[in-house]
């Protein structure tokens, strides 16, 4: 296992790279909280760096939840880094409002931090995304027991028009097994945000597109989710996709990794290779730490039935 430090579970994460270390940002809650389930309403996003992906030292917390009242005053989660043209690194991330101690009932914001060496973050005040209610599932539309909007994934467009936030989100009159979409927002700077409709149709398999991201293996372009469907089975899956995700057929998608792989990343290594990283489980279910980085190549190929 990479990256397992003691006392604490490690599970969702992202991955920037300023050229000469990789810098690991992950979500972690104590292990002495007893119960893994607790663990989403006491996130923190943690820090950890690496030469080469594998060996890496940890830094500890670097963002925690905000003030009572505040859209991110649960906890704080899954999100993404990149570098703007302006040089400072933003890192759009999730917050959790949950709205009884007894209850998994919780809207999910994006948010954003700063930071011109990816060690120190500043929270960006009053930067808030929400789900736009006439595009995706609000919390009470349905059964389900979240305001899904949340793993923002930003990259850069192609084609130079600005940048583009993937999201994990719902469609509109989903049920509990189906509707997850893959959620849009566009930005000119990276400072603000239109939401826009989803790039995809409701999926007829998917509840939900977790952490997602666009990435290229072996010269095509994959969005990459992870996700139960709805006969089972679950893992991370992948689908063949243009480099700005429209009309993804996300339930033809293969299975790459199966549980207890999950939420994983393609990271380009320093040999220019496109590796994978994913969180994983133990026997019981908790996360057990980040793995080793795996060649993306043979498992695109193996989820293809090429291998």
């Amino acid at each position: 296992m990479a990256f397992a430090p003691d006392g604490h579970w490690v599970w969702d994460f992202w991955v920037a790279d300023d050229g000469e270390t990789f810098h690991l940002y992950y979500l972690r809650a104590p292990t002495a909280l007893g119960d893994p389930e607790l663990r989403h309403r006491n996130a923190r996003i943690g820090h950890a760096t690496s030469a080469d992906l594998t060996d890496w030292t940890d830094h500890g917390e670097v963002l925690g939840p905000g003030a009572a009242g505040a859209f991110d005053e649960t906890a704080t989660w899954t999100g993404s880094v990149v570098r703007g043209d302006d040089g400072l690194w933003r890192m759009f991330y999730t917050g959790a409002a949950f709205l009884e101690a007894s209850s998994a009932r919780n809207i999910e914001s994006i948010g954003m931090a700063t930071s011109a060496d990816l060690h120190r973050w500043d929270k960006r005040d009053g930067f808030v995304v929400r789900a736009a209610g006439e595009y995706y599932e609000k919390l009470g539309d349905t059964a389900w027991p979240e305001e899904a909007w949340r793993d923002p994934w930003v990259f850069r467009d192609p084609a130079g028009d600005g940048w583009h936030m993937l999201i994990t989100a719902r469609g509109k009159d989903a049920d509990t097994a189906t509707g997850g979409v893959v959620g849009h927002a566009w930005s000119p700077d990276l400072d603000t945000w239109t939401v826009q409709p989803p790039l995809t149709e409701p999926s007829q398999a998917f509840a939900h597109l977790e952490v997602l991201q666009v990435a290229d293996i072996d010269g095509t372009a994959v969005v990459l989710f992870s996700a139960v469907r709805a006969d089972g089975v679950e893992g991370v899956w992948a689908a063949p996709a243009d480099a700005l995700v429209r009309d993804v057929p996300v339930d033809d998608a293969r299975l790459l990794l199966p549980v207890p792989a999950y939420a994983a990343r393609v990271v380009t290594d320093r040999a220019g290779a496109a590796v994978v990283l994913a969180f994983t489980r133990d026997d019981h279910g908790a996360p057990a730490g980040i793995t080793d980085p795996i060649h993306a190549g043979p498992l695109w190929r193996d989820a293809r039935g090429l291998g």
